[in-house]
């Protein structure tokens, strides 16, 4: 069963931690002036994937005598195995890398070690020509491999499977073969059937096979591994970050939410289905009548994956909990059902409708010009917070959606003749930056960027640029 830490919390009116953040970077900082492979990695993430290093760090290591600062920004022991002599702090209210305290854990102040996370070691260790073996065995829920020793400080880079811990978990016999069986049952998922309510009853059935054969948290990890993949395939600026990280061997380690959009009938299957797989609910947001939209946003703390599911909510249902309380269909469709009407639900044929990852925001907005990928208005531009959408991938709408929306009313028919010709925006590659742990939301701004991505807003843009 997926764990519940003491220490998460219940209230999400998250702080901002910025005393947190720079005693971190501190660390980080003071570990690449005396380790040049490391400083190496963190420049070439800057300019060649418009990522920051900090990103990217899964822990370092101090010694005892520096708890007491931990303590001084909010920092909590964490109940998670670790070997004999090493105790693993975090933030629970913040999104920040823990930090091992242990005897040899520093010197001078400098962090003796320093892990990166990467989606996959073997991708990062092939990727660097590294000559360097991986210490456990394909199937450990982490796996650890020693980049680099320099003047007695490591850097080190970690894969982990669903696993929070600091200690290895040996395969037991037949799992590395049920890792590869529950991957395969997401990837070949049928999404597309001539009733939605078989293809949610379908992934309900994998995802109890999944779950036998490898448990909660690995079966969570695999799907949204495979989401990622499936979503990727229609998304060109997702493919163009996704090979510009992989060129570094990272992979999308750096994600921050996924969002699914969602129609009505399906929102508490969808809300089901995540909470089958261990995550917690966290905010609920509902953005009011004008704005016409609610969104569920969970977490699964062993995984570290965040969830921003949305979905089409009338004035009247202010106090419904549409997270479990099914919801009928409605009389019109606002921004996330038209989506859904044109291209499926995420859960199902369309996919996500946009990764989320932690960049450097400027510049990756400008080196993606660069690769021919144009971004839109920022919708959140805080200190702490700062978020765009990549222009939207535009996919052809299956006629027969058109031809359904029509006939019911939902669209006009000078609307369902642009979506026939010209399709509809489908998916975007959002651009993340999160500054003092901030691990929330801004609900006004995604209202914001809710209507300004309406796909009558931009089929009536169409027929102007078309005029």
């Amino acid at each position: 069963m997926t764990e519940v830490h003491p220490h998460q919390p219940t209230a999400f009116d998250w702080p901002l931690a910025f005393p947190a953040e720079d005693l971190l970077r501190k660390w980080i900082n003071s570990f690449l002036q005396h380790h040049s492979w490391a400083s190496q990695l963190s420049s070439c993430l800057h300019q060649d994937t418009g990522t920051d290093l900090f990103e990217w760090v899964d822990h370092f290591t101090i010694s005892d005598g520096e708890v007491f600062e931990l303590r001084e920004v909010g920092f909590f022991s964490e109940k998670v195995k670790a070997p004999t002599g090493v105790e693993v702090w975090f933030h629970p209210q913040a999104m920040l890398p823990r930090v091992a305290v242990m005897p040899d854990g520093n010197r001078n102040g400098v962090p003796t070690r320093l892990a990166i996370r990467a989606e996959s070691l073997v991708d990062f260790i092939a990727a660097h020509d590294l000559p360097t073996e991986i210490r456990d065995r394909f199937g450990s829920r982490l796996r650890r491999a020693t980049i680099a020793v320099e003047n007695g400080f490591e850097l080190l880079a970690v894969e982990r499977l669903g696993w929070r811990h600091f200690v290895s978990s040996e395969p037991l016999p037949g799992f590395a073969t049920a890792i590869i069986a529950a991957q395969e049952l997401w990837r070949t998922r049928k999404r597309n059937f001539p009733r939605d309510s078989d293809g949610i009853e379908l992934a309900f059935e994998l995802q109890a096979k999944a779950i036998e054969l490898v448990g909660q948290d690995v079966a969570c990890e695999l799907f949204f591994t495979e989401e990622r993949r499936y979503w990727e395939k229609r998304n060109r600026a997702g493919q163009i970050q996704k090979r510009r990280q992989d060129l570094l061997g990272l992979g999308w380690g750096n994600h921050d939410h996924h969002t699914f959009r969602c129609s009505r009938p399906f929102f508490a299957d969808l809300i089901r289905f995540l909470v089958n797989f261990g995550f917690t609910k966290r905010e609920r947001y509902y953005a009011g009548a004008e704005a016409g939209w609610g969104a569920q946003i969970l977490e699964h703390y062993p995984t570290g994956i965040t969830v921003f599911a949305d979905v089409d909510l009338m004035p009247e249902e202010t106090e419904v909990d549409f997270s479990e309380q099914p919801l009928p269909e409605a009389p019109r469709l606002r921004t996330v059902g038209l989506w859904c009407g044109l291209h499926g639900d995420s859960f199902l044929q369309a996919g996500m409708h946009h990764l989320e990852a932690r960049f450097e925001f400027g510049t990756l907005r400008d080196q993606l010009a660069g690769e021919g990928v144009s971004t839109m208005k920022p919708f959140s531009d805080f200190e702490f917070l700062k978020q765009a959408f990549t222009e939207g991938e535009r996919w052809p709408v299956d006629p027969k959606r058109v031809q359904r929306l029509l006939d019911r009313g939902l669209i006009t028919a000078e609307q369902a003749e642009t979506f026939r010709r010209t399709g509809a925006v489908g998916s975007h590659l959002e651009n993340l930056q999160r500054k003092g742990g901030f691990k929330g939301f801004n609900q006004k701004s995604v209202s914001v960027i809710i209507e300004a991505t309406d796909p009558r807003a931009l089929a009536s843009a169409s027929q102007s640029k078309g005029a």
